[in-house]
This record gives C-alpha cells, structure tokens and sequence, in this order.
C-alpha cells in the first residue's frame, strides 16, 4: 500500500509565537509529513509585530525543521489551508475553554469546507500559556522570558522599548 503524504496546517495569529505553539509544531511533526505554519491576521487583535515579523520570527525557529513551511494569509482559514492544499488542520488544546472553543470551529470548518482538525494536547508546562496573556504581562513589564522562545523574548523587549519611546 502505497503511503500518502499529509500536509497538515497550523492556523494562528502568532503574536508573539509562545513556547506552546512550538511545542504543537513539534508534536504535528510526529504526526504529519509536511506542516504548514499559517500566520492569520486578525483585525480584532491589537498586535505587537506585523504578519511579516512574525513570520520571519517562526522562520528563524523552525529553520532546522525542514518538513515545515510559514506563511501569511488574510483570508478564511478553510480557503487558505485548501489553497495549500493541506489535508487536515492541526490545533493544539490547553484547557477545557480551548475543548469547547476549538470544537465548535472544527465542526464549522467540517461542514463548510470539509478539512478534518486533529487536536494536540500541549504539554502541562505549557498549558496556561497564550499570546494575548504574553503580551499582556510583557507590555506590564513582567517577565515573560519562560514562556516564549528567547530570540522571540529580545524581539519583544526591543519592540516594547520603541514603543515606549513613542
């Protein structure tokens, strides 16, 4: 029988990426053959770095990993990952509030366009952790250093202090 290659897409804003979020590409690595990191923008989110910056920030991470690929979209998900033609969409699950959350979309998603999810439990470490909570505390001036990849965390200090000197 001959072996199918999975593509699998990994939706996000990303701002900024987290230690949690690196933890899911490496778990969709074990699962999948080729993992598409998919930086969303959203016009709701206040954000801290533009969909360019955070895709170079997530390149810079996973460019020893060469089975994944990122890229920005500002479109529907489901129209996105089927323009990639990714075979399923890859979510990771902290919480309950993510089960209910993340369910919903995936059934959404199933029904509008088709594209199966395959959820991820983070690990325990990582499972309180978010952007927006990131962001928060790091613009509070709390230390944040744990929680995101170091060259993530200069990236963020450096920001913080422009914005500062505004």
């Amino acid at each position: 029988m001959e072996h199918k290659s999975v593509t699998a897409i990994f939706p996000g804003s990303f701002d900024p990426i987290t230690n949690g979020h690196v933890d899911v590409i490496d778990r969709g690595l074990k699962l999948f053959d080729r993992l598409i990191v998919a930086v969303g923008q959203n016009p709701v989110k206040d954000v801290l770095f533009t969909p360019a910056e955070r895709v170079e920030m997530i390149r810079e991470l996973v460019k020893d990993k060469p089975r994944v690929s990122v890229e920005s979209y500002d479109c529907l998900t489901v129209k996105f990952a089927a323009q990639m033609k990714a075979d399923v969409m890859l979510r990771g699950l902290r919480n309950l509030t993510d089960v209910q959350y993340e369910f919903q979309l995936a059934m959404t998603n199933r029904s509008v366009a088709g594209i199966e999810t395959v959820f991820v439990m983070t690990s325990e470490e990582f499972g309180f952790v978010n952007s927006t909570m990131v962001r928060e505390v790091a613009i509070l001036g709390g230390d944040v250093s744990k929680l995101i990849p170091v060259s993530v965390y200069e990236r963020v200090k450096k920001r913080l202090a422009e914005r500062g000197k505004e």
